[in-house]
């Protein structure tokens, strides 16, 4: 049986990156592109969607998020991001790997392009939801133009979808049906695949797998603060099960 078809070593490879509100600084951008830089063999663009390019390195190309003209209650939402599946999205073609700025970059991104490259969009499988067809948008890869379905079903009614979905991925993921996912050990959630279970997190540091190539940080701890060992909660009870090891390798990486 014939290999299937991997990316030129000279086809240049794009990953997306969305910024806007204050929540992410210009230094998450500019980790994003250096972490990317390091972990691939081919010719590299890194594009930003941001209301606020102050501070992002030149070698970044900007583009601005569209204006807004959603609920309100979507300024800071993942489902603000739904104007990339339209048929044209400025600065984007062929196949583009989307990246939340919240994770971080430990292996090569190649395999990511590599991966089932005649299909139209692959996705992380959610942690905590296995075997339930949905997808974790902290990172997937997908076709510009050939996903107008998700576009021109969330556009007419933007608070429906909110409402019936609750979450961006989720509505993502049924509206196309069906996903595929990339390999479970390229990405891991550092919460949910890295992190001990109790009490073991009081004792352990999490370990990074040599297999990994993404992972991710959502919810808490965030990235600075894994990497000291914070998980901020108000709660006393939390306080006495949510616990990390300060984990020196998030800032080998992270940087």
């Amino acid at each position: 049986m014939p290999s299937p078809p991997t990316a030129s070593p000279s086809e240049t490879q794009t990953i997306l990156c969305l910024k806007w509100g204050t929540r992410y600084g210009s230094d998450y951008v500019n980790r994003t592109y250096s972490m990317a830089l390091r972990n691939t063999t081919r010719p590299l663009r890194v594009v930003c969607f941001t209301d606020d390019p102050a501070g992002i390195r030149p070698e970044v190309e900007i583009r601005p998020m569209p204006p807004f003209d959603l609920p309100e209650r979507m300024r800071f939402h993942p489902f603000r991001r739904m104007f990339i599946f339209q048929k044209e999205v400025e600065g984007l073609s062929g196949s583009v790997l989307h990246v939340d700025l919240d994770l971080m970059i430990t292996g090569s991104i190649d395999a990511f392009f590599d991966f089932k490259p005649e299909l139209d969009f692959v996705v992380a499988e959610n942690w905590t939801q296995p075997g339930q067809g949905i997808g974790n948008m902290s990172v997937f890869r997908y076709r510009v133009g050939a996903l107008t379905k998700i576009w021109d079903r969330f556009r007419p009614d933007p608070m429906a979808m909110m409402d019936l979905y609750r979450n961006s991925q989720t509505f993502v993921c049924r509206t196309l049906g069906k996903v595929d996912f990339f390999p479970a050990a390229w990405c891991l959630s550092f919460k949910h695949s890295l992190i001990p279970a109790w009490p073991l997190n009081f004792f352990k540091t999490p370990v990074l797998p040599p297999e990994a190539r993404i992972v991710a940080f959502t919810g808490k701890p965030k990235l600075d603060e894994a990497l000291r060992g914070e998980w901020p909660t108000k709660s006393f009870i939390k306080r006495l099960y949510k616990h990390v090891r300060p984990t020196p390798w998030i800032g080998e990486h992270w940087r």
